[in-house]
Order: C-alpha cells, then sequence, then structure tokens
C-alpha cells in the first residue's frame, strides 16, 4: 500500500468518523451548500428528489439513474466532476432521467443495496422500479484525481440496451434486486434513530444532519453486536472484490477479465483471461459492482453459473465458491473496518510480515505474523493502546488462533468467535524479547 493510499484511507476515516472542527468544519459545510447552489436547479439534475425521478422517468419512458455522492467527501471527486461536466458523457445521459442525492437519510434499504462504503455510487432502475445495474469503483475512491468515467460509460450502455429490450430482460434481473431489510430506511437502524430526521437541515448544519453510507454498515454491526448475535459474514466482508475469487477485472469495461490468479476459485472453474463476463446466474452484468454484488449475495458455500464471452463465442462456466471463500476479501481499505478494527482489536491497525521479514525475526510456523502499524488514540479506538500494545509490535499468538494470518480475516475470526466483550491472552515480539498481553475484544 502507496503512502498516499494510506494517508486518504486515515483522512477519510477522521473526516468519516471523528468530529471536525474549525476549517475542515466550515469546507464540509461550504462544499454541501455549493453543491446545492451549483445543481439545485440544474437541467439536467434533479436535486435530493428520487419520487420526481420516478415520475419523470415514467413520463418520458427513459431508466432512471440515480447517483449517490457524498459532497464532504474529497473521494470520487474526481468521477464526481467528469459526471457532471464531460462533454463526451452527455449524449450518454440524455438517455436517462437523472437524479443526484447527496445523503442517505431516508433512503427505501430495500431498493438501495450498493457498497456503502464508496462515497460515489450509481442506481439505475427502470421507471416501474425494478433495479437494471449498479456502478462504484474502487480506482476513483481511492485517487480523489481519477477523472476517466470509462468504466462509468460502459455501464451506462449495457444497462440502456437492458432497458431498450425490456421484455426480454426484465425476468432476468431478479437476483439484481436488493432483498429483506431489518429497517425500511437507515434513520429505523438504532443508532442512527433519533439522531436524524428524514430531511436535511439548511438552515442549520447541513452537514451533521446527514446520514452518510457507510454509517448504514456501521449501524447494522452495531446493531448485531449490541444484540450479542454474530454479525452476518456479508456485512464483515461486503461486496467483495472479483480478487476474493482469483481474478482482477479490468476497470475500464468493468466486465473483461484482465488476469486469473492460478490457484482461485475462478481458474478451476475454467475462467480464462479476456473472457468477458456477461452474466452470474443469469443476471446481466453491467460493471464490477454488478460482479461484486452477485457475489455478495452469495451463500458461504455455493455454485454459481458464469456466463462469459470468449474470443466472440458463448461459454457457459460452474465456479464453486468453496467455505471460507468471503475472507479472501481485503477489507483493510474500508471505512467501516476502523469500526471493526475497534471491535475485534482494540482500534489497532495491522499489517502482514512478508516472509523475508519473518525469517529474520525468527517467526515459526504457527506464529500469526501481524506488526502493530498504527494504534488509536481515543475512546473505542485507544483500547490496544490502553492494554499495552505499542506501534511496532509483532503479533505472535492471539488465544485460540493460528498462524499465519492477515488482518481481514483476523477481524473475522474473531468478531465470529467472541460475540460480547472479553480478553483474550496474546504474545507479542517487541524489540527482541517476548510479552504477554491482554488483548481486547468490545
Amino acid at each position: 500500500m502507496s503512502r498516499s493510499y494510506r494517508w486518504l484511507l486515515i483522512v477519510t476515516f477522521l473526516i468519516s468518523a471523528a468530529p471536525v472542527h474549525g476549517d475542515e468544519k466550515n469546507r464540509r459545510e461550504k462544499a454541501v451548500r455549493d453543491d446545492k447552489k451549483g445543481l439545485g436547479s440544474d437541467a439536467r439534475w434533479l436535486y435530493n428528489d428520487l419520487e420526481t425521478g420516478f415520475d419523470a422517468a415514467k413520463k418520458l419512458n427513459k431508466p432512471l439513474l440515480v447517483v449517490l455522492r457524498c459532497v464532504p467527501c474529497k473521494a470520487c471527486s474526481g468521477i464526481d466532476e467528469s459526471v457532471l461536466r464531460a462533454k463526451e458523457l452527455q449524449p450518454l445521459l440524455d438517455g436517462f432521467v437523472c437524479v443526484r442525492l447527496i445523503n442517505a437519510n431516508a433512503i427505501d434499504l430495500s431498493w438501495f443495496q450498493f457498497d456503502y462504503d464508496l462515497s460515489f455510487s450509481t442506481l439505475v432502475f427502470h421507471p416501474e422500479g425494478k433495479l437494471i445495474g449498479r456502478y462504484g469503483s474502487w480506482q476513483h475512491q481511492i485517487d480523489e484525481m481519477e477523472t476517466s468515467t470509462a468504466s462509468f460509460q460502459a455501464m451506462l450502455r449495457k444497462s440502456k440496451l437492458l432497458f431498450d429490450d425490456w421484455g426480454a430482460a426484465k425476468d432476468q434481473l431478479t437476483l439484481k434486486q436488493g432483498g429483506p431489510t431489518p429497517f425500511q430506511l437507515p434513520i429505523e437502524i438504532p443508532g442512527l434513530a433519533g439522531k436524524y430526521e428524514r430531511e436535511l437541515n439548511w438552515e442549520g448544519n447541513v452537514v451533521q444532519s446527514c446520514v452518510h453510507c457507510h454509517q448504514i454498515g456501521d449501524a447494522y454491526r452495531a446493531w448485531y453486536r449490541k444484540k450479542g448475535e454474530a454479525i452476518p459474514q456479508d456485512l464483515i466482508y461486503p461486496m467483495p472484490d472479483p480478487k476474493a475469487i482469483g481474478i482482477i477485472v479490468d476497470q475500464k469495461t468493468g466486465t473483461t477479465v484482465k488476469s486469473v490468479q492460478p490457484d482461485g476459485s475462478a481458474a478451476e472453474a475454467g475462467i480464462l483471461k479476456d473472457d468477458e463476463i456477461v452474466a452470474i446466474d443469469g443476471a446481466p452484468m453491467t460493471s464490477l459492482a454488478d460482479i461484486a454484488w452477485a457475489l455478495h449475495r452469495s451463500k458461504d458455500v455455493d455454485t454459481k453459473s458464469i456466463s462469459v464471452q470468449r474470443r466472440g463465442t458463448p461459454t457457459e462456466l460452474t465456479l464453486e465458491l468453496p467455505a471460507g471463500w468471503r475472507t479472501h476479501s481485503d477489507i483493510s481499505s474500508r471505512v467501516g473496518t476502523w469500526q471493526m478494527r475497534a471491535m475485534a482489536q482494540g482500534g489497532m491497525v495491522l499489517k502482514t510480515l512478508d516472509a523475508t521479514k519473518r525469517q529474520s525475526l525468527g517467526l515459526q510456523s504457527q506464529d500469526l505474523g501481524l506488526i502493530v502499524h498504527g494504534l488509536g488514540e481515543y475512546g473505542e479506538h485507544a483500547a490496544a493502546k490502553k492494554a499495552g500494545f505499542q506501534k511496532g509490535d509483532v503479533i505472535l499468538a492471539i488465544e485460540g488462533i493460528r498462524g499465519p494470518i492477515d488482518e481481514s480475516r483476523l477481524i473475522g475470526t474473531l468478531l465470529s468467535s467472541h460475540l460480547s466483550p472479553t480478553q483474550l491472552n496474546a504474545t507479542v515480539l517487541r524489540d527482541g524479547q517476548r510479552l504477554e498481553l491482554r488483548w481486547p475484544i468490545q
């Protein structure tokens, strides 16, 4: 992970999860108010008005394009500006009714199911309410200066083709729809309920009145945790990147296989480099986010049918998802993982030692081999620091867990094994000495 990437994650977390003061608070407030001022009466974009959007889509017989944008967050600002201003995109947008949502307070959670950790996401609906396609890009999330709309354009074109061939397409889209949810609106989830209203407070602090998308995932996980129930695996490892099954997808197309890991589930299924993923379980794929959604809704052990276009020839493959496949997801860059770091490891940020470093430290095969890369300073994130852990400590052992293991799998293992606060015995290596500490589970 590059230094700039690490700083992006830290800044994103601090902006999203910590109190803000002074210049930063003023910047965020100004950004939201300027956004409304600039787009509130825009000829193309309906501003924070989903109901009018659906009405217009029905009247004009066009698909509805809903862009969800967390304006205060700087991530994804490049693609956001391109979607709003890029001339080459405008002819494509003419085929849609466009809505810009800047808060998640009152979205219907049975419809709006996407990657809540992104600050720019898009859903395309048929006027009757059926979801056609999803879009979300971690490439743009990581690099705020990334302005390319190639993958966004590809999603729009594929979604428009499905809309134009609605008679054949509508029955294929069932598996792309949202599933049942315990709460209809974000402001009904405990932790958010009573703190936020349906509408933003434009007369006061508008940013403070806004439910950010990542807070939905945070609130769900806290709700399960408070009840003493296991957090579902799809909330610990949400919207898995296709890397979890052993493929890298081309960011420009969102559906073309760029490379295949030789020992992954995708390779065993026969997926090849340059295959175009056309459908999963019969549901048409328009983007990488669609593929992530198909994986997200999969069982912990599952079989998926994969339709690919291979050098112009349709090919049907079968993908077997083995037990534990979700734990191959790298969740270290997600905003929601900061909350889980507090729950599972007292606010520590852990990095995996490479083989050379393990050998130089004399680590054994069963040693975990995780180094404390960062320590929280405040609130629940300071629990590990208060327990005596220090930056640079090498985690050798945690009660009941054998290594080597990465942080993503460790978080899932600890949260699944310990449903209530406790302390575990842990061994760390510090300056060549082994120390025994108590590992805080919150």
